[in-house]
């Protein structure tokens, strides 16, 4: 007697903590949220009960960050460490397994970092016990999460899961959806990776070879916890669908464990365990250099036919007009420095475009034209290019270095042909030609010396006119001999400046808004009046208000959100929508575009705003869709990257005939278009 009274005091006391526990704790598919001013993070459950028989149950942490703040990967880089997960206060739970989502890399102060920010859910495995029983789900969590400085989060997460077979239909579809996006071994069958440790362990090599053009490759080793690398220098050959990855190899584990690594194109990834190999053979990425360089080359000869063009050809116009009598030697000097002015201004967009993807930045071909501060400097030079045109004043350098650079003959406006120059270059940047495209996105996901070896050929096949007449300077006597016409001819040169100006404050309006625009524009109607009434001291006087103008986008308010305009038959730009449209058997057109992109708007004028073209994209099936890239814009830019651009205009089409899009030239055809638009329809 007294023996099953004891039991059935046990038994009794044994429902009362299972009944205080899950009091305490949440009794659903997801715990109470621990919140932080850096983070909030909750346990979630596909099941809000245990179903008969199981074994499992599918669940996973839940983090989002505040702007600004990382946690890491399973193997962190250089600093930090993993989240560390501890459930001895569970019940009923025999194993668990963490499953990492693809981790973004970080770069900061030449510190390579691998993991996640703004949100992240890793998923969870558990293994029961008892299967069918209850289960008490007690996690403690360390984590750390990093900004300008790094904090340990430190919390619990509890939930109790009863028997039962309710399911948690949001719960489910984030792990589902986050499961499905893991990198698991075999996930793109279309890549193969092979891999070496070179100089002793110094430099990691990998291979990755697909069989379509990588678009936005990102490879991520692991080597364990302590180890480190410097950043990736990533060279592509066979048309990009190869490329070889090489890391500085900076801190190993003494005893190395098999290497890891995570690759990611875009939305896709996956992850391999290579066999390191003595060396990799890897293809001649010289020939593919060679392929895309004169591609480049041929992309800056077409440049110079370009819409874009207009402004430059009166540059170049003037230049020769003004050396019809010099003699050739000074000719020769005149024309190679606008070669040079052309090639400086390629080399430096090229550094500087190196400079923002090392530090984690987007780029891309024309992307300075989002800038307001680089479109208020363009301002300012073209309407003093203009200013010149119309015999305002003269640009010139100091005499010695005319001299030098010239070496004999009358050396005056060589800096003038150097600045001439490297404007028809900047100008030329809003366009895109055939062949532009393919050689800049090679070079843009590709190493710095294939950047500056890129940026290079293009410089000098837009530069071709210019040391065609430096090779055979006598061809400048075949024009009109100089007169009292040449001053009405530099007048309409100047007007037709003036208009690529107004074109740049039409940009800047687009970027900053009306009340930036109008200040700016009033700011170079009192430059032009100054050098044309101020005698003395107008240098200074110019350098104040262009100093000014460019001021004003600093203390300009927001523009207001770009919006379609009422009765438009294009739709916003949404990229998750493309594959609902073309499921439910319609036709979706894209068209990137902005208000800086000349090519852009040759396309709209002679293509999509033909009367066929736009009762095409009117037809009921079709979906026209137009990304509006005049200000920075994350998801149009990661859209491009994932169709191997780095530069617009981009038009693909998309429907049941091409779920996988079709990509449409640089340059539209109605022919083009149509085509297209059927070949997609299936």
């Amino acid at each position: 007697m007294m023996h099953l009274t004891r039991c059935l005091f046990q038994t009794l006391a044994g429902v009362c903590v299972m009944l205080g526990l899950m009091t305490a704790m949440a009794v659903a598919g997801s715990s109470p949220s621990y919140v932080s001013d850096r983070i909030t993070a909750r346990l979630i459950t596909a099941e809000n009960g245990v179903a008969p028989e199981a074994r499992t149950i599918s669940a996973a942490i839940e983090v989002k960050l505040a702007d600004g703040w990382k946690t890491y990967w399973r193997a962190p880089g250089a600093v930090g460490y993993p989240m560390e997960l501890d459930w001895s206060g569970s019940v009923n739970l025999s194993d668990d397994t963490l499953l990492w989502p693809a981790p973004k890399r970080f770069s900061a102060f030449e510190i390579e970092n691998y993991g996640y920010e703004t949100a992240v859910t890793f998923p969870l495995r558990l293994a029961l016990d008892t299967p069918g029983e209850a289960v008490i789900l007690k996690a403690s969590v360390n984590m750390l999460v990093c900004a300008a400085l790094c904090v340990p989060e430190q919390f619990d997460l509890s939930l109790v899961l009863p028997p039962g077979t309710q399911i948690d239909r949001d719960a489910g579809a984030l792990i589902a959806q986050t499961v499905e996006k893991l990198p698991v071994p075999g996930a793109l069958s279309d890549i193969s990776v092979t891999a070496a440790l070179q100089d002793e362990n110094a430099r990691l090599e990998v291979l990755a070879q697909s069989e379509r053009p990588f678009g936005d490759l990102s490879v991520i080793p692991d080597l364990g916890l302590d180890a480190s690398f410097g950043p990736p220098e990533i060279t592509l050959s066979e048309g990009g669908r190869s490329a070889l990855v090489r890391f500085d190899v900076l801190s190993t584990p003494e005893t190395l464990p098999p290497l890891q690594l995570v690759v990611t194109d875009g939305p896709r990834a996956a992850s391999f365990a290579p066999e390191l190999v003595a060396a990799i053979d890897a293809p001649a990425a010289a020939t593919g250099l060679a392929w895309f360089f004169l591609l480049a080359f041929i992309g800056g000869v077409i440049l110079n036919v370009m819409p874009c063009v207009l402004p430059v050809l009166t540059i170049k116009f003037a230049s020769a007009l003004k050396a019809r009598d010099q003699s050739p030697g000074r000719v020769r000097a005149g024309f190679l420095m606008s070669a040079l002015g052309i090639l400086a201004f390629m080399w430096s967009l090229a550094l500087v475009l190196l400079a923002v993807r090392a530090g984690g930045g987007s780029i891309g071909w024309g992307i300075q034209f989002q800038n307001p501060y680089f479109l208020t400097v363009m301002v300012s030079i073209v309407t003093l290019f203009a200013a010149n045109l119309f015999g305002l004043f003269e640009i010139t350098l100091p005499q010695s270095w005319n001299t030098k650079m010239a070496g004999s003959g009358d050396s005056k406006g060589l800096g003038g042909d150097f600045l001439t120059g490297a404007l028809a270059a900047v100008l030329a940047t809003p366009c895109s030609a055939p062949f532009l495209g393919t050689s800049i996105t090679f070079a843009l996901a590709g190493s710095a010396m294939q950047v500056m070896v890129i940026f290079t050929a293009l410089g000098l096949g837009l530069a071709l006119p210019y040391l065609l007449v430096a090779l055979w300077p006598q061809t400048v006597r075949a024009l009109p001999k100089p007169g009292a016409w040449m001053n009405k001819i530099r007048f309409v040169m100047g007007l037709l400046l003036l208009g690529t100006a107004l074109w740049l404050l039409s940009v800047i309006f687009g970027v900053t808004g009306g009340t930036a625009t109008a200040l700016i524009a009033v700011l170079m109607v009192a430059m032009l009046a100054v050098l044309a009434l101020l005698p003395k001291g107008r240098a200074m006087v110019v350098a104040a208000l262009a100093a000014i103008a460019l001021l004003v986008p600093m203390a300009a308010p927001a523009p207001a959100p770009l919006t379609m305009q009422a009765g438009s038959s294009w739709t916003a730009f949404a990229a998750p929508q493309i594959a609902q449209e073309v499921s439910a058997g319609r036709v979706v057109f894209v068209d990137i575009t902005a208000d800086w992109c000349l090519t852009c708007k040759a396309n709209k004028s002679l293509v999509l705003d033909r009367p066929v073209i736009v009762e095409a994209l009117a037809a009921e099936d079709v979906v026209a869709m137009m990304g509006d890239w005049t200000r920075p814009d994350d998801a149009i830019l990661s859209y491009l990257k994932q169709n191997g651009r780095f530069g617009i205009p981009f038009n693909i089409v998309y429907g049941p005939g091409a779920p996988d899009g079709i990509a449409l030239p640089e340059l539209l055809s109605k022919d083009a278009v149509l085509d297209a638009l059927a070949q997609a329809r299936g």
